[in-house]
């Protein structure tokens, strides 16, 4: 039988793995698709937009209700700003550099807390820890997806940007166990944390992730955003 901690490694390792498998989805539709295709374009486009759209839930619906939960105003106030002055100027950074990794930076700003939300939350509650290790996998599908086509047209590689969601996919154990050996009795440091990512990822959807899912002529995008809250929605009810 598992113990707690094989159980938070293995559901953070399962709900990480994820982040590769995006990208391997990625590098398929890349092969068999034009980039000149319509369909390849509603694809990407549809896929963009869903991905936002369960970022959006995450938000709405875990980092920022679970973040003020143990804290006063000003504090929200407070870190919810600083991750939006952050986000921000990291983002102008990378902008001015010729570089594109909104989504990638949405990913890991929804992952990471969330992974430690996971580790603390299997300290006390083991069917919630599992149930939110199967939201964030299913989050980071088409969060990985997008940002594999992010890093593609900065000019990496196939193989190296495929080498670089592979490492990234473990960081939810790190994540994990973070929270599940350090925070349980901190619930103020992990509402921060959240609220901090909620200000950056909010940052990234308006400034980023939203302006490339929108396609003229088409539908499938803002079908897209509403079918990825939904899903979040659904997650969040069996959460």
């Amino acid at each position: 039988m598992m113990t707690e901690l094989q159980k938070i490694i293995l559901y953070s390792g399962l709900s990480g793995i994820t982040v590769f498998i995006g990208g391997l989805i990625a590098q398929l539709v890349e092969k068999k698709s034009s980039s000149t295709s319509l369909l390849m374009k509603e694809i990407n486009h549809g896929i963009s937009a869903f991905g936002g759209g369960i970022i959006v839930s995450a938000l709405a619906l875990v980092l920022i209700p679970k973040g003020i939960e143990k804290l006063a105003v000003l504090p929200v106030v407070l870190w919810f700003s600083l991750g939006s002055i952050c986000f921000f100027m990291l983002d102008r950074l990378i902008a001015k550099k010729g570089g594109k990794i909104a989504q990638l930076l949405a990913m890991l700003m929804d992952f990471i807390p969330e992974a430690i939300a996971l580790g603390a939350v299997f300290a006390t509650d083991n069917k919630t820890g599992i149930l939110l290790a199967v939201f964030i996998g299913l989050q980071n599908l088409p969060e990985s997806f997008n940002s594999y086509k992010d890093l593609r047209s900065t000019g990496f590689s196939a193989k190296k940007t495929l080498t670089l969601l592979f490492i990234l996919s473990f960081s939810g154990i790190a994540g994990s166990l973070i929270g599940y050996n350090f925070l349980q009795d901190q619930p103020e440091i992990t509402s921060a944390l959240m609220l901090f990512a909620s200000g950056g990822i909010l940052y990234l959807i308006f400034e980023d992730i939203a302006p490339q899912a929108k396609l003229n002529h088409t539908w499938v995008p803002a079908l897209g955003a509403n079918l990825g809250f939904l899903v979040g929605i659904i997650g969040h009810l069996l959460i």
